[in-house]
């Protein structure tokens, strides 16, 4: 048996989602490998006997993953190891060869940090609900020792498979020719960008940031932050290219800008997939979580298809994915999960869908998304707080007597008049408020973000 660890260090790196901590403080090789063990003792109970293993580029990532490895190993299920890869080619592997996966990455986090996705056989998500606490309490009571045989290990590279799947879902033979600046970010679509795009004879590839470099010496891996997105903005208005791609350090998230060098909204993205999903699949259901504008539910209910809400974060999606035989969903962060992506997200596939889209008919970027950008939106915004349920009360209270609804689904929603909406939500890990506003004009939603903000903030 391995020695216990204390249960504030454990819960501080075993999150609601995911494991996730500063390799050498919170993370290293002894650690993880006990998680693996622990990770296999629950799949080896569900009646699973491999695992597959990625990482991404993160200097720490390999000896990590091995640790991993070693840990699985111990407790008697094989491991399959395919190397390199981002999140959406892990769930890929998982889907395919359906077996448990791991994946090391901590995604658009700075280099100090890493991390693992897990997920069970078809990329079905394990959560604080559905493992992770289960793994937590072993680590720390002290993961128990396995009398059978070790398991064995195997290498195999699945990105031409990945890259071939996805294609097979997206049809592009009849698009006109695009060029197509896509902004890596030093992390994982530096990988699979030239094998999945760079394959298509339609798409001329003009990239930024292929090297694949944990250390992100250009800018973060977030493309959710704009000052991430500016060196794409540059080079898509110097190239003149159609479109430009970002995608986040573990490539599982794409963002859009247009050929203006304007960021596309990721609610926009969501409403035309979902509009190409229906097309397909008349009457389907899509998923949209509540800070998604309210553009994707309407044009949804217009094309005849079950709009469903959720609550922001990928289990919660994926839950309701699975629940309700969805043919897609999509979040404000521009995570997109596909049900013929194993109900898993893919940042990938997305981006095949909107070039698709483009490439089918002549006008750029910017007037195709047009039709599915009905509203101004704030964006997140967060405020440090030291009472989060005293200011939301403050701010229930001042607009009592405009309130046409408010729902308590994920934080609170208050519907107002005219379209508009507001959304807060206090964070689970740190003391802040986040506020999402929705309206018709951008100076409605501004004097709403400053309304707000004052009394969240006195």
């Amino acid at each position: 048996m391995t020695v216990p660890r204390s249960a504030d260090a454990v819960n501080a790196v075993i999150k609601a989602y995911d494991v996730r901590g500063v390799v050498g403080e919170q993370i290293d090789a002894a650690f993880v490998r006990e998680v693996g063990a622990s990770f296999a003792r629950l799949m080896r109970a569900e009646h699973a006997n491999r695992v597959v293993i990625g990482h991404d580029m993160r200097a720490s990532s390999p000896e990590l993953a091995d640790a991993f490895a070693d840990g699985v190993r111990a407790q008697g299920l094989d491991v399959v190891h395919i190397g390199l890869a981002s999140t959406d080619q892990l769930y890929f592997a998982s889907g395919d060869l359906d077996c448990p996966g791991a994946m090391f990455t901590a995604s658009h986090n700075p280099a100090r940090y890493n991390g693992i996705k897990l997920c069970r056989a078809g990329a079905k998500p394990v959560g604080q609900d559905t493992g992770l606490a289960t793994i937590a309490a072993e680590v720390v009571a002290g993961v128990p020792g396995y009398e059978g045989a070790p398991g064995d290990a195997v290498r195999t590279d699945l990105l031409s498979d990945y890259a071939k799947f996805l294609r097979g879902l997206v049809d592009l033979d009849g698009a006109r020719p695009l060029t197509v600046a896509v902004d890596a970010g030093n992390g994982m679509g530096g990988h699979t960008v030239p094998e999945v795009l760079g394959g298509l004879r339609q798409l001329s590839i003009v990239p930024l940031y292929f090297e694949l470099d944990g250390t992100f010496p250009n800018h973060e891996a977030n493309p959710l932050d704009p000052a991430n997105l500016v060196d794409l903005q540059e080079l898509v208005r110097r190239s003149g290219a159609d479109i430009g791609l970002a995608f986040d350090g573990d490539a599982d998230r794409c963002f859009v800008v247009d050929e203006r060098g304007d960021p596309v909204s990721p609610s926009a993205i969501t409403a035309l997939v979902a509009a190409r999903e229906l097309a397909k699949e008349p009457g389907s259901t899509i998923i949209h979580n509540l800070i998604t504008s309210r553009t994707v539910p309407e044009l949804v209910t217009e094309l005849g298809g079950n709009p469903v809400r959720t609550r922001v974060g990928h289990s919660f999606i994926k839950q309701q994915m699975a629940e309700t035989g969805a043919v897609f969903g999509g979040e404000h962060s521009a995570h997109y999960y596909f049900r013929d992506f194993w109900g898993a997200d893919s940042g990938m596939l997305a981006a095949l869908h909107v070039l698709a889209a483009l490439g089918e008919q002549q006008r750029p970027v910017s007037e195709l998304m047009a039709a599915y950008t009905g509203y101004a939106a704030s964006g997140e915004i967060n405020s440090t707080v030291a009472d989060a349920a005293d200011r939301t009360a403050a701010v229930l209270a001042a607009f009592a007597d405009r309130a046409g609804s408010v729902d308590r689904l994920d934080g609170v929603t208050v519907e107002l008049p005219e379209h508009a909406w507001f959304n807060l939500r206090a964070s689970n890990t740190e003391p802040l408020l986040r506020l999402n506003v929705e309206a018709r004009s951008a100076a409605e939603v501004d004097a709403l973000v400053t309304e707000i903000l004052n009394i969240v903030r006195s």
